[in-house]
């Protein structure tokens, strides 16, 4: 699913402080970018598991609705309201942990070779593809 969510950011002397009214989220984030990244990671999560528990998922509210003066952080800075994007299916791809089978080819030489060294091909495989795409592990 993907949608746009309305998010307070209040901006506090040392952090910024985010609210998702719509979706009963609290979070904060050391700065403006970091807070939205933080904003669209919870609102991604909250609606990830409300699919899987089959309940509904609120839909946003108009942003023309919304008043930054009932915001939970309204009396703690300066707050503004922003959009948030959020797309649940590639959150859940992004944290889907389960094995997928795949077939390689290796030289028989080089599989004996790794068999004698007690070297684990799938995990040799892993941190090779991560190292070429320069991505971490998720969990």
């Amino acid at each position: 699913m993907k949608n746009v969510y309305p998010a307070f950011f209040t901006i506090t002397d040392t952090i910024i402080l985010v609210e998702v009214p719509d979706l009963e989220i609290l979070t904060e984030g050391k700065d403006m970018k970091n807070a939205i990244e933080m904003a669209r990671d919870a609102i991604e999560l909250k609606c990830v598991s409300l699919e899987d528990d089959k309940k509904e998922i609120p839909l946003p509210s108009e942003i023309s609705s919304l008043d930054v003066n009932n915001g939970t952080f309204a009396e703690d800075g300066t707050t503004v309201i922003s959009l948030v994007d959020i797309d649940s299916e590639e959150y859940r791809r992004k944290i889907d942990t389960k094995a997928v089978r795949k077939n390689v080819t290796i030289p028989s030489w080089l599989n004996y070779e790794a068999e004698h060294a007690g070297i684990n091909i799938s995990r040799v495989l892993q941190e090779a593809l991560m190292e070429v795409l320069n991505v971490q592990r998720n969990f």
